[in-house]
């Protein structure tokens, strides 16, 4: 088997690193050492380790979730774009309207973002934004909630599988 097809039970050691680690630069060292080796598992925690490090904010709190998903798109155009990419538009967003508005905008916008698409592709469907809000349906109206379960659905992601907390 070669060593991309090596499951994460078989990186013990790597991954409790990676479950403990609170350096951002160490992450990254990981996740760029891991993809060049083809150790998808141990590169894929250390990113959603990285992405849950990153948020200033509470866990659990939906401020948290939307860091959490700004920084997993942003980390991935990083690695993708060989620099670092900040998605400044959304940022300014976020400044005039807060995270809440933002969130609602997307679930009811009927076009999917790159975001969204993005992190589908990686198989991480608990950060897009439209999870975030069935995560915290008390913060949003029904037809918001509606409209991100629909959207994730005709994506294909099965949003009964979806965690409660990413």
């Amino acid at each position: 088997m070669s060593e991309g097809k090596t499951p994460a039970a078989n990186y013990p050691t790597i991954l409790a690193f990676i479950a403990q680690c609170v350096d951002a630069r160490q992450l990254r060292t990981v996740i760029e050492n891991a993809r060049k080796r083809g150790q998808t598992p141990v590169a894929d925690a250390a990113f959603r380790r990285l992405t849950s490090i990153l948020p200033s904010e509470s866990p659990g709190t939906l401020e948290y979730d939307f860091w959490k998903t700004i920084y997993a798109f942003e980390e991935a155009l990083t690695e993708e774009r060989g620099k670092t990419t900040r998605l400044s538009r959304t940022r300014q967003k976020v400044a005039r309207v807060g995270e809440l508005e933002t969130l609602k905008d997307w679930a009811l916008n009927t076009k999917e973002t790159d975001g969204f698409r993005m992190l589908l592709d990686r198989g991480m469907p608990e950060l897009t934004g439209e999870a975030i809000v069935l995560r915290h349906p008390e913060r949003f109206a029904e037809d918001v909630a509606t409209a991100a379960r629909q959207k994730l659905e005709v994506a294909g992601v099965d949003v009964g599988s979806l965690p409660h907390q990413a």
